[in-house]
């Protein structure tokens, strides 16, 4: 208690701050074309990667930002507060967008580059038709390539509140809602539009993601217990990994028509997109 009477906060979790920072190196690594470092990866040692990392940690954070508002003042004003920041996100996402998109035309006209960043970002389809395309962005039915972090964030975020009302009865309940929702994703019966001239849809489904997501929230939360630290965990751990390197390490499947073709058999255990079961057991 603070000598005023109020009790006081949450300390920040530095832990949870590296690991964050960490994921979102690890991404920045990988998304850079020519760097030698994108063959030490997560991805390259099993099917989760440093994406897990991300959103398993924000899910995390979220409890700590959300867990004690929902708890101290009510449900209401828990809701209202994820309903405040889905609209920060939201806004984030639009300007991101919108900054990005002129500095690659500046970047462009200025011709400092011999790359076209616009055709390689897969926006010119945007420049063709932008009225059109500009509601898209607004009302999220367009979400271009590499800008769909924060709606999957925004679809997750919208969840929270049900999940929370359903763990206030049992958290066994939000645990089944949780489940029941990415196997919806995963039957490809929960996803959302991407563009609208063709049937694509948004990359990373956050209906499949808030499995990871409400993980992390969950242990923070304590509606499930971390394991314990157990010897025959950590074996189990370490044979997952040394069976999956095999298949997701690319210079050993590619010389292998047998893991090719295994590799081809997971794919709906392992996709990216709807979050594959998998994936799931490899960061976990």
């Amino acid at each position: 208690m603070h000598s005023s009477g109020v009790p006081a906060g949450r300390p920040r979790d530095l832990r949870l701050d590296f690991f964050r920072g960490l994921g979102m190196f690890i991404i920045f690594i990988a998304h850079t074309p020519g760097n030698w470092w994108t063959l030490w990866i997560p991805a390259r040692f099993g099917f989760s990667d440093a994406t897990e990392i991300f959103v398993f940690c924000s899910g995390m954070a979220s409890a700590i930002a959300f867990g004690r508002v929902f708890e101290l003042h009510g449900w209401w004003i828990g809701a209202c507060r994820v309903i405040y920041r889905i609209w920060q996100v939201y806004w984030a996402h639009i300007g991101l967008f919108l900054i990005v998109t002129a500095m690659l035309v500046v970047l462009n006209d200025l011709e400092l580059t011999e790359r076209n960043y616009i055709a390689r970002l897969n926006l010119v389809v945007f420049f063709k038709n932008p009225q059109e395309n500009l509601l898209g962005l607004m009302t999220l039915t367009y979400v271009p390539n590499y800008f769909d972090i924060l709606p999957m964030y925004l679809g997750i975020l919208a969840l929270l509140p049900i999940v929370v009302a359903l763990a206030r009865i049992n958290p066994a309940f939000a645990g089944a809602f949780i489940a029941v929702i990415w196997l919806l994703a995963n039957f490809k019966i929960l996803a959302l539009p991407a563009e609208p001239w063709s049937e694509r849809k948004w990359f990373f489904n956050p209906f499949a993601w808030q499995l990871i997501f409400f993980t992390g929230f969950a242990f923070v939360r304590g509606w499930i217990k971390p394991p314990p630290i157990d010897r025959r965990l950590v074996i189990a751990a370490i044979g997952i990994i040394l069976v999956t390197v095999p298949v997701a390490y690319f210079r050993l499947w590619r010389e292998f028509d047998e893991l090719r073709e295994l590799r081809t058999a997971l794919k709906p255990l392992t996709s990216k997109s709807s979050f594959g079961i998998l994936r799931y057991v490899h960061f976990l």
